[in-house]
């Protein structure tokens, strides 16, 4: 053993055996485990063998476990390049920046962005930070299940796991592995393929820490998303969703290969006849009463071993070269709704031709590349917009922020894994589903301003919103010799904090003409705006300049919360 992560695998490796012979699976000349061979999985790359390679493989019946995860340089959907990120003009730079951040369910105060822009590695530095652990993972884990910081319930008392989870990525500060391994895990139980379902009764709390937690520990652990399927779909959480051997069979079909043939299902039901969700005990049961007839049908379709019992199922069909195209058309369509049914397939194509084995080499491949980063426009989810200007306007949290927000995404109809099956609509645009969502952002964020006297009281409904170092005058420049270019300054400023461009013409006329009056044949703010006031009493003075720039701030947000870009991405012009 090399280290901590050559023993995790291991014990992986001897935790499926057991799963398998518990489970009564394999056919009947049995399993084979090995290591630091070279082995391959439905048509996957080779690996080397090497006993000083602590990533060497292990493989069960042709099913590869583990995968690194491959260069950019192999990717076949064409990626952006930071020579041609940097020969785009500031506005398309910035916008193109935010939306990949945004994206990761992550963003940087504006000062911040630029100057990681200037530096003309933006892309690859992103990219590069996703590869290495920076986060002290004790520390975080701790730091949220702490009940004085955040509450881990809701009113109805239910789903403290999803609070959990959507607590981390507020806490998380760094764009980084374990960043990126919770975001893959997040973005893959909100999909059909991996929602937890908390709606069925049949479905319960720990079923969602579940299907999440293994997700993150397997994505930690190097494991291939064929291996990360086949343990899903022969697990307790996934049998609660689909309760029958026919329901279950039929689902795993549709869902990883998008095969809709009816006469598979009764086939499917024969391989998996004992296996049920036992109503009586609440659990997944296994008995000893399995098939022994050769499901020819199955073999034939999935094109590698003999498909007999139920784990033969679950194995052949994660082999199966189908499964690559399901999935990856399954995530296209998450990224990509808003492309046409052609074009869509055409992303799928050449993402299945660089041979993905790994589910980030699916989903890196799609969020740096042109296609998306340019040319891609689309709903963008409540996560999305709620993270990313958490870290752009300097948002503090009460105690109750993260319960709260579990419960407005459901008002939404965006919940988190509660769906049977996943999000099938990523960002509903009906009129209720979206008035509960620029409710949300409007109120309990861009007009929410966390009162500093508070900092003692996380309970206090003041105590959250976005803090008062979001407007400091470091942040803007304003230019005391101008009222009106310093008002032009702070608008910009605001805009491109929030949506990523500056205000247009028309806008800053709008506010301007709001804002600023002509007086003594001078245009000077109005009373309640003026930056600039000045006062006998020095902490009179600077209480009202604060409290004016605030008023301008809210005016200006107000404005944004009602712009269709806070709420999509947009195509690059």
């Amino acid at each position: 053993m090399h280290n901590s992560h050559t023993l995790i695998r291991w014990i992986s490796v001897l935790f499926i055996s057991l799963l398998l012979t518990n489970c009564g699976g394999g056919s009947s000349d049995g399993g084979t485990t090995t290591a630091g061979t070279t082995a391959t999985a439905g048509g996957g790359g080779t690996t080397s063998d090497s006993s000083d390679d602590e990533f060497s493989q292990s493989e069960y019946r042709g099913l590869t476990f583990y995968y690194k995860n491959m260069p950019a340089s192999d990717y076949k959907l064409n990626q952006l390049t930071n020579e041609e990120f940097n020969a785009l003009n500031e506005s398309q730079k910035l916008q193109i920046a935010d939306k990949l951040l945004t994206s990761l369910f992550f963003g940087y105060p504006l000062h911040e962005l630029k100057a990681k822009i200037t530096e003309g590695n933006f892309l690859s530095s992103v990219r590069n930070g996703l590869e290495v652990e920076t986060t002290d993972r004790g520390w975080l884990e701790e730091h949220i299940l702490d009940d004085t910081v955040f509450r881990q319930y809701d009113s109805s008392y239910y789903t403290p796991q999803a609070i959990t989870i959507l607590t981390r990525f507020y806490a998380m500060k760094d764009l980084d592995k374990y960043f990126l391994n919770n975001w893959v895990a997040y973005i893959l139980s909100q999909t059909i393929m991996f929602s937890p379902a908390y709606e069925l009764s049949s479905s319960h709390t720990p079923n969602v820490s579940g299907v999440y937690n293994r997700l993150v520990t397997m994505l930690g652990n190097g494991s291939g998303m064929r291996f990360t399927t086949y343990v899903h779909m022969m697990s307790e959480d996934n049998w609660r969703r689909f309760r029958s051997p026919e329901d279950n069979g039929r689902e795993m079909l549709e869902i990883y290969l998008l095969d809709a043939d009816d006469t598979h299902v009764p086939v499917a039901g024969k391989a998996l006849k004992n296996w049920k969700l036992n109503t009586d005990s609440d659990t997944l049961e296994v008995s000893l009463n399995q098939n022994t007839i050769p499901l020819n049908v199955l073999t034939n379709f999935f094109g590698g071993e003999a498909v007999i019992t139920g784990e033969d199922f679950y194995r052949e069909l994660a082999k199966s070269g189908r499964f690559t195209s399901g999935v990856t058309r399954r995530l296209v369509d998450f990224f990509f709704p808003e492309k046409s049914t052609t074009r869509r397939g055409e992303i799928t194509n050449t993402i299945i031709s660089s041979n993905p084995e790994t589910w980030q080499d699916i989903l890196l491949q799609i969020i740096f590349s042109e296609e998306y980063l340019m040319h891609n426009n689309r709903g963008q989810s409540a996560e999305e917009t709620f993270y990313s200007l958490a870290k752009k306007i300097d948002y503090r949290h009460r105690r109750g922020t993260f319960s709260a927000f579990k419960s407005r995404l459901e008002d939404m109809h965006q919940a988190t894994m509660k769906y049977k099956l996943g999000k099938l609509e990523r960002v509903p645009q009906d009129s209720l589903s979206f008035a509960h969502y620029h409710k949300y952002i409007r109120e309990e964020i861009l007009l929410n301003y966390a009162i500093p006297e508070y900092d003692d009281n996380p309970d206090s409904w003041g105590h959250d919103g976005w803090m008062p170092s979001f407007i400091s005058l470091d942040r803007f420049n304003p230019d005391s010799n101008s009222d009106t270019g310093s008002l032009r300054t702070f608008v910009d400023y605001l805009f491109e904090s929030t949506i990523a461009r500056k205000a247009t013409d028309y806008e800053h006329t709008l506010f301007k003409n709001h804002m600023i009056e002509l007086r003594d044949g001078k245009q000077l703010f109005k009373w309640d705006f003026n930056i600039f006031i000045t006062r006998d009493d020095p902490e009179d003075q600077a209480n009202r300049r604060e409290r004016h720039k605030r008023n301008i701030a809210y005016i200006v947000l107000d404005y944004i919360s009602r712009l269709d870009t806070i709420y999509r991405q947009r195509e690059v012009n």
